[in-house]
């Protein structure tokens, strides 16, 4: 991927697009193409078409994607599925179709079954039922791997696969019922401290653990493996490190200077009790995360609070 190569960033108004198009950008890049939601209607394969067959783009980043968490992938089911099987598969085929020479498409780490062994690994995929609440979600993002690999097997399309673990970061979505995890509690966390709020209740025991990478990681990451990996097998992106819900809520709590008194609520669910990715193929490969969580959050709070302060502007 040389300098002057065009690059499609498919979804670049999004947390991981955005975070790839500053990656790129930072590392000399110009020849970057993007189309937003209200120019290209991604759904549309005459627009899809349209598009490649205009802009011809030598590599292609697939980042765009219909997300949420789990309120929202268990709500929106039909369109959950629906919708990124759209998305991925007129990219895909049009990727095809004007023969760019690379595709990379990003999957998730919940596309592995609900009870697969942990850290998770690349072999496990399909291996097992998937978690009910974001099984839509997940098939599709599935389907998008298997047709990485069906046009490579067909074609001989250089199309790989990579799976990002639990993601945070500038950009990120802070809808009070749509948002995920850690983006809820920056958002809680301040407005407790706004309201003057004596504490903040979280669900669950805090005991389950989680990981999650800063987004800019993950798009060095996604960067480095468009330059140096060219296999059909589908490679996790992570930080190999995860941390307690309570002490992922400590750590909130203490970046939004939030003096309240943190509760869990047991009564609610706790989901699945651990959830890890097995990066030892990204390490194998030359690669290691550089930002901690800590750094991350510090820079995702100072994201909301700009985002906030235009709204309210």
């Amino acid at each position: 991927m040389q300098l002057n190569d065009k690059i499609y960033i498919a979804g670049h108004r999004g947390m991981v697009g955005s975070a790839i198009k500053r990656r790129l950008e930072l590392l000399g890049y110009k020849n970057i193409v993007t189309r937003s939601s209200g120019e290209l209607d991604l759904r549309s394969q005459a627009e899809v078409g349209n598009f490649f067959a205009l802009e011809q783009p030598d590599y292609v980043f697939l980042a765009a994607a219909k997300v949420g968490g789990i309120h929202a992938n268990n709500t929106y089911r039909a369109e959950f599925l629906y919708e990124n099987l759209m998305i991925e598969a007129n990219i895909i085929h049009a990727s095809w179709k004007q023969g760019v020479k690379k595709l990379m498409f990003l999957g998730s780490s919940c596309i592995y079954p609900k009870m697969a062994p942990q850290p998770l690994q690349e072999s496990s995929l399909l291996t097992g039922p998937l978690e009910p609440t974001n099984e839509p979600y997940a098939v599709a993002k599935i389907a998008g791997i298997k047709l990485c690999e069906a046009y490579r097997d067909q074609y001989g399309c250089n199309f790989i696969s990579v799976m990002p673990t639990n993601l945070y970061g500038i950009g990120d979505n802070y809808h009070p019922e749509n948002s995920h995890v850690l983006p809820a509690l920056i958002r809680r966390f301040h407005e407790a401290k706004e309201a003057g709020k004596p504490s903040v209740t979280v669900w669950g025991t805090g005991i389950p653990r989680r990981e999650f990478m800063f987004a800019d990681d993950l798009a060095d990451a996604c960067v480095y493996l468009m330059l140096h990996y060219d296999e059909k097998e589908l490679v996790n992106i992570g930080t190999g490190e995860d941390l307690s819900i309570r002490e992922l809520a400590e750590t909130v709590k203490e970046v939004v200077c939030y003096e309240g008194k943190l509760v869990f609520d047991p009564s609610k669910p706790d989901g699945t009790p651990r959830k890890l990715m097995d990066v030892s193929k990204l390490h194998s490969l030359g690669w290691n995360h550089s930002v901690e969580l800590k750094d991350g959050l510090v820079q995702a709070y100072a994201d909301f609070l700009r985002k906030r302060h235009l709204v309210i502007s």
